[in-house]
């Protein structure tokens, strides 16, 4: 648990004339998040972007061009490029020059397309009409005769019969439907077409030639597989120059890129005659050091001056000149919380007034997820793959799913281990009553008996007669369901505590108990009354002495929550009440998870163990059969669909537990993500003896 970093505001005041060298030192300091300037005032007003900006926008526009027709996606897999040579190459028109020359093979392979397209559409043309016997000069020629050519969907045949002095030549399929040409008097055009869109007839132009259909359509596929070759030739020599010039091209879009964001600082700040200011946040820890190295680096042309450091009050905040009102939250998070980050902005970004949840993320939602996997067999899966994601990928997802395998495995580990004490669905140890409850162990199923230390290590349970060495899963799947709801109240509880700190950070302590020190009452009230009416109800406790007590006094902490709770919220507080409870019950998913788990590999293993390799009573006598390789096959199968399950059911509920019940309670998220003035190179690298950034 901890907060966003203190921010403090600076003011930027320099010479007009080095504004060009001042935005090279703002970005070397990695530290200024800029407040945009937004209107004029005392003869300031917002700046323009420096020259170079118009041709570097225009070069960025012809390479992104370049790169999408040569469909070049962000992965960068090349050699890094030296920013002082590209740079002398970009300032060369050496992106001008690979523009003409790539235009120039698109534009023959744009002109390629369209006469092969032109040619296919003739050909289909010529196909529709090589089903009549007639050449193609036949169709067109004529003084007083017209022809009508095309298809249609249904037999044209009855509706052409009234169609006087006319020739008809139709082929007709049900499935495929069917062609048509009729020659007929012009002055008879208009009814044959009459007749004919009774049939849903499309006309088609009949193509120029002369000689036999087949011998046209030949022809073109003749010329076809020509223009086809040479559209290969093409594209064969786009590949060439896709890749002779993709590290230039990813490489000048950084470039570009990083050169017109520097342009355009100008038109973010204010600018007069001589002077510009500039005003940003820096964190309150390195307010010196930004200050001492922007005035380094340019001596006596700039003054930088500490405004202000931003409070934690709401009262801050709204005082505050509008553009200065929000402070960016930046995370203050050590090297593995870091990883869960991006768990907490999937929902949104603290409020620089809030407290960052991404700590007791990296602590609830591994251990949530180890409590339900609960499992030495799954978990050295998880632990694999993990590690493995973590150390071979940098994209942020993956990262993230990565973390949550890594340390929920461990956490499975842990409990599949000390806690439940078994792997693959089978306690190591436990005395075999195979005719009550099909259980299968390790110990009686690798013929071994594990040391009496060994047991120690696992909580042991006799029922009905019989020692059970873990916690079943199923046998004991009440004293689960009880510790879930024991977890939801301790959660629970913490969030509403988080909000309460919130609270009484932003306002005072009398605005944290109204908010949120009536939810604290309650939930401590429903609790303990809750407890005290299940002994009575359900364990046939006296209600008397301290029982009595216990209730009364829940219920006056609860009645004393619910009234705090409506002066700050109304009859909506009463509402909420059950709300409460809902969320604590909504934890009993942990034990109902683990349960299912529990009782598809238990149904799993006895198919195996059981049925297919004849489990004969106590002895445990296993017949190897020829099938054994099918079997363990099978074993492997019915095992990783449960490990696969386990992902998707533990982690998803995991992370609901975190968003809708316990985030529920304190955060409200919308900050601004500290975003600082600095340069990520990918694809460009600076070599050792050149002035490079930080």
């Amino acid at each position: 648990m901890s907060l966003p970093e203190s921010m403090s505001r600076v003011v930027v005041v320099g010479v007009k004339s080095r504004m060009q060298e001042a935005v090279e030192a703002f970005y070397n300091v990695r530290s200024l998040h800029l407040i945009d300037h937004t209107s004029g005032t005392d003869g300031y007003s917002i700046g323009a972007s420096f020259p170079t900006n118009s041709k570097a926008s225009e070069r960025l526009l012809k390479v992104r061009y370049m790169e999408k027709e040569l469909n070049l996606d962000n992965s960068f897999d090349g050699n890094k490029m030296d920013v002082g040579e590209l740079s002398e190459k970009i300032s060369t028109n050496q992106v001008e020059a690979v523009e003409a020359e790539i235009l120039k093979v698109f534009d023959k392979k744009s002109d390629l397309e369209e006469q092969i397209a032109a040619l296919n559409a003739k050909k289909e043309s010529l196909e529709v009409l090589s089903v009549f016997p007639m050449d193609l000069d036949l169709y067109s020629g004529y003084r007083s005769i017209v022809s009508i050519v095309g298809t249609v969907k249904s037999d044209p045949t009855n509706a052409l019969k009234g169609l006087n002095d006319a020739e008809v030549f139709s082929v007709f399929d049900k499935k495929k439907g069917g062609t048509v040409a009729v020659f007929t008097k012009t002055s008879n055009r208009n009814d044959a077409t009459a007749a004919l869109a009774a049939c849903g007839f499309v006309e088609m132009a009949v193509p120029d030639g002369k000689g036999p259909v087949k011998d046209a359509i030949a022809s073109l596929s003749q010329d076809l597989s020509v223009l086809n070759a040479e559209l290969d030739m093409v594209l064969k020599e786009i590949e060439v120059f896709r890749m002779k010039y993709k590290n230039f091209l990813q490489a000048s879009d950084e470039q570009l890129t990083i050169e017109i964001n520097k342009g355009e600082i100008p038109l973010r700040v204010a600018v007069g005659d001589y002077s510009y200011v500039l005003d940003a946040w820096v964190p309150e820890k390195s307010v010196e050091s930004v200050k001492a190295e922007i005035e380094g680096m340019l001596g006596n042309s700039v003054h930088v001056e500490l405004e202000e450091t931003r409070g934690r009050k709401i009262h801050d905040e709204e005082h505050a000149e509008e553009r200065f009102k929000t402070p960016p939250s930046k995370f203050n998070n050590g090297k593995i919380a870091k990883e869960f980050q991006y768990v907490t902005e999937m929902l949104s970004v603290p409020k620089y007034q809030e407290i960052d949840p991404t700590v007791l993320l990296m602590f609830f939602m591994p251990l949530l997820f180890g409590l339900m996997v609960g499992d030495c067999g799954y978990a050295i899966p998880f632990i694999i793959l993990g590690a493995y994601g973590l150390k071979t990928t940098r994209h942020p997802d993956w990262r993230a799913i990565a973390m949550m395998l890594f340390f929920g495995g461990i956490w499975a580990f842990v409990f599949g281990f000390f806690f439940y004490g078994e792997a693959l669905g089978m306690h190591f140890v436990g005395e075999v009553d195979f005719n009550v409850n099909k259980n299968i162990y390790w110990e009686t199923l690798l013929g071994v008996e594990f040391p009496d230390w060994f047991k120690n290590l696992m909580p042991a349970t006799e029922i009905d007669g019989h020692m059970h060495y873990g916690i079943g899963k199923l046998e004991q799947a009440t004293f689960l369901l009880k510790l879930s709801v024991y977890i939801g109240i301790v959660h629970l509880f913490i969030g509403y505590l988080c909000g309460y700190i919130n609270v009484r950070m932003q306002h005072n302590g009398k605005e944290a108990f109204l908010e949120k020190g009536g939810w604290i009452l309650t939930l401590i009230g429903m609790v303990i009354a809750a407890y005290a009416a299940t002994q009575w109800m359900f364990y046939d406790a006296l209600l008397e002495g301290n029982l009595l007590m216990l209730l009364i006094a829940g219920i006056i902490i609860l009645l004393a929550g619910v009234v705090v709770n409506f002066k700050s919220e109304g009859a909506q507080a009463i509402l909420e009440l059950p709300g409460v409870l809902g969320n604590i019950l909504s934890y009993t998913r942990i034990a109902a998870i683990g349960m299912s788990k529990s009782g598809m590999a238990l149904a799993f293993n006895y198919i195996i163990f059981g049925m297919m390799l004849g489990v004969d009573g106590p002895g445990y006598s296993i017949e190897l059969v020829w099938y054994l390789p099918l079997v363990a096959a099978l074993f492997v199968l019915m095992h990783l669909m449960i490990w696969t399950l386990a992902i998707l059911s533990a982690g998803l509920h995991s992370l609901r537990l975190q968003f809708v019940e316990f985030m529920n309670k304190f955060f409200v998220g919308g900050g601004e993500e500290y975003n600082p003035l600095m340069v990520k190179r990918e694809k460009t690298i600076f070599k050792k003896n050149e002035v490079k950034e930080v």
